[in-house]
C-alpha cells in the first residue's frame, strides 16, 4: 500500500516566510524584498536572501527565524539559508504594499 507525503511548494515556503519580520522595521521579509530565491529539493529548503545592510544587527536573528519558520513544514528535514548581497538590496525591491505601509510613494 503507498502512503501519499505531503509536497511541499516553494509557495508554501513563501507563505511560511511572510511570517518572519525585520523586527527593526516591522515587515516581513518578503514583502521586504529580502528574499531572492526559494527552491524545494525532496526534504530540503534553500533559500537565497539577502538583509536591508551587510551590517544588520538582527541579520542573525532573522536567520534564525527562517530556520525556525522552515523546520516546521511537513517532510522537511534540512533548510539552507543562503544569505548573499549581491544584489545588494534596496527600497525599490519592496512589494508596493510594504512601500506603502512605510510612506514610500513612488
Amino acid at each position: 500500500m503507498s502512503s501519499l507525503q505531503p509536497v511541499v511548494t516553494a509557495e508554501d515556503v513563501i507563505r511560511e516566510l511572510t511570517q518572519v519580520y525585520d523586527p527593526e522595521i516591522g515587515l516581513d521579509i518578503v514583502n521586504l524584498g529580502l528574499v531572492y530565491e526559494v527552491a524545494v529539493q525532496e526534504d530540503t529548503v534553500k533559500v537565497r536572501m539577502t538583509f536591508t545592510t551587510p551590517l544588520c544587527p538582527v541579520g542573525p536573528y532573522i536567520e534564525a527565524d527562517v530556520h525556525r519558520a522552515l523546520e516546521n513544514l511537513p517532510m522537511i528535514r534540512h533548510v539552507d539559508v543562503e544569505v548573499v548581497f549581491d544584489p545588494p538590496w534596496d527600497w525599490h525591491m519592496m512589494s508596493d504594499e510594504a512601500k506603502a505601509a512605510l510612506g514610500i510613494f513612488e
